[in-house]
């Protein structure tokens, strides 16, 4: 069978290529909106994370209303600027590879409070591809690839075996 063959519920047989987040399974033939939907997260990614950071300006302007004192701003700020790299790092790097669910879960905290640098990371990875989607393609093409080797060698029907001429 082959990419244009159907399995009778009108759909293309094989394996089916997995939808990412804001593109569906637009990023197979770069086709449905593919290049608006990549400008539009660019775009909406870096709104976000430019008001995620008006946000921690406000709460580190209540801290030095609240006369909190020095160390324990200084401890905040550091805190987000370091989760905040560590998230961009941590998000940039499950693009082009599965990150461990056990690893994922315990750096859950993490990623949230780095929030901004998970959006940061979003909307440069936007600019060129659809987030994850190199991950995703070679994936997908993977899958292609093995359903084709097996599927290719099926031409003739298995029950009219040809009979060897005995001795």
């Amino acid at each position: 069978m082959s990419d244009t063959t159907e399995n009778g519920t009108g759909t293309p047989a094989g394996p089916r290529p997995e939808p990412l987040r804001f593109f569906g399974t637009t990023w197979v033939k770069h086709d449905g909106g593919y290049p608006a939907r990549r400008a539009g997260v660019a775009v909406g990614s870096l709104v976000a994370a430019v008001a995620a950071c008006f946000v921690l300006r406000f709460a580190y302007q209540g801290l030095t209303i609240a006369d909190v004192g020095r160390p324990v701003t200084i401890l905040v700020v550091v805190m987000f600027a370091v989760c905040s790299a560590l998230a961009f790092r941590h998000t940039w790097d499950a693009f082009s590879k599965r990150p461990d669910p056990d690893r994922q879960a315990s750096l859950r905290g993490l990623l949230a409070i780095g929030f901004v640098g998970t959006l940061l990371a979003y909307s440069v990875r936007s600019l060129s591809e659809a987030p994850g989607e190199k991950l995703h393609r070679e994936e997908y093409e993977a899958a292609r690839a093995r359903y084709d080797r097996r599927s290719g060698g099926r031409t003739r029907n298995p029950s009219r075996k040809r009979r060897s001429p005995g001795p």
